[in-house]
């Protein structure tokens, strides 16, 4: 049930009960999005591991207490920080006690994720290799689901297979508990794959999440297959920014950990002053390609652009600091999508204010320097700079908050990157 014959390790065990969940949230990622319950897991599964190693810590006096790293405790307290933010724009806007413990789980379901995963991976004995290996798994069942699903959609049998009866719960919207084979493009008519996310473009931003991991995987066939998926994933869902980042990925993977290198450092020398020449052309080039690239589908940049100026005005006229606390939906005009939505900085700066939007700028900029510092030593600060450079491009197309329960390996792996463990920095 748990693919262990998988593992990439000849003994096919698993040394701790942590390893165990984080094995089996990545392998039966198919398997839960086909029973409608994807959204309830990667939301709990954080926490289940969490309330694991908080035992094992209780329950194991004898053990050394693991100081967490400065940069795993950067993130905790901003991830508070978005908290304290929540709970203040509750109170300024008297939204009433339902609305914030609503609000608080969904918090939980969130942006407190990118801090409680982390800390396992600095408390908790999970290596690193099952993590790459359970990756390169749902790559590869992507590649399977991908056949069917284009068979599905060549025969014309219906895309939507069912929606789970889940959603009484409650989420960000009924398409996180929507089964299905493959979408349509209302701009176009044709078929348009979203996989187990919600939406298409947010399979575009996992295809590039994952492909960073496969590139890792030491069994060739393996990691070919893997890729394979990732390209699957990436073309059938059609996303532009997907598209863009994904062709960045290879080069930064080859050359991010050569900066200490004197070619390296004599190309830069050649290459930056030869930018600021022909910074002119270069720009202009660069803004007519992307100008290009929005007029492919003019309906969705007329939207994602209405909600950005949306989200702006009414951030800066009516809570500028502590933002108004929850989302709220926009006018017809925008289809009704959720004011900020498509845009983490501008969701951030209406729901949580300028106080939100500094609580992720701060953490992410002074990772990035970290990462890029520690990449020129170490393999795994290496693919969690790799990691934070697709969730930094992200950030401005997709709301990172709703889709942390999809991409929490990578930051399982920044805990990895920033932990104190010598195996962390080796690989």
């Amino acid at each position: 049930m748990l693919f262990t014959a998988y593992l990439p390790f000849k003994d096919k065990r698993f040394i701790s009960t942590e390893e165990k969940l984080v094995w089996a949230g990545l392998v039966l990622t198919y398997p839960t999005f086909m029973l409608g319950m994807l959204y309830v897991m990667g939301s709990i599964i954080g926490w289940l591991i969490f309330m694991v190693v908080l035992m094992r810590c209780y329950l194991d006096l004898n053990a050394k207490p693991r100081p967490l790293s400065p940069m795993i405790w950067m993130w905790i307290v901003a991830m508070l920080l978005m908290l304290v933010a929540l709970l203040i724009a509750h109170s300024d806007w008297s939204l009433g006690v339902g609305q914030t413990i609503k609000s608080t789980i969904g918090w939980m379901k969130g942006w407190a994720l990118l801090a409680i995963f982390p800390v396992i991976a600095a408390l908790a004995k999970i290596r690193k290799e099952v993590v790459i290996r359970g990756v390169c798994i749902i790559a590869i069942h992507t590649l399977i689901f991908s056949l069917i699903s284009v068979a599905f959609y060549v025969v014309k049998l219906p895309g939507d297979i069912f929606l789970s009866p889940l959603k009484v719960i409650g989420g960000p919207g009924e398409s996180f508990f929507m089964v299905s084979f493959y979408g349509i493009n209302p701009e176009t008519g044709a078929g348009r794959w979203r996989f187990f996310t919600p939406w298409a473009p947010a399979a575009g931003f996992m295809a590039c999440i994952y492909l960073v991991f496969c590139l890792q995987e030491k069994n060739t066939q393996v990691r070919r297959w893997a890729i394979a998926g990732c390209w699957a994933m990436l073309i059938l869902s059609q996303s532009r920014a997907g598209i863009a980042i994904f062709i960045m990925l290879f080069p930064l993977v080859l050359f991010s950990d050569k900066f200490k290198e004197p070619w390296m450092l004599l190309l830069l020398g050649i290459t930056i002053p030869l930018i600021l020449l022909l910074g002119e052309p270069i720009y202009n080039a660069v803004m007519d390609s992307y100008e290009a690239v929005k007029q492919q589908r003019p309906g969705s940049t007329r939207v994602r652009k209405a909600l950005a100026n949306i989200a702006i005005q009414r951030w800066q006229a009516e809570a500028p600091i502590w933002g108004h606390g929850i989302v709220e939906r926009g006018p017809k005009m925008v289809e009704f999508m959720p004011i900020g939505s498509h845009h983490s900085w501008y969701g951030l700066l209406f729901v949580k204010g300028l106080v939100g939007a500094v609580a992720l700028a701060i953490p992410m900029l002074v990772s990035s320097v970290y990462l890029l510092w520690a990449s020129q030593d170490s393999k795994t600060a290496q693919t969690a700079l790799c990691l934070m450079a697709v969730l930094i491009c992200y950030s401005f197309f997709e709301n990172l908050e709703i889709l942390s329960y999809l991409y929490w390996p990578a930051l399982l792996w920044f805990g990895f990157a920033f932990s104190n463990k010598r195996s962390s920095m080796t690989m």
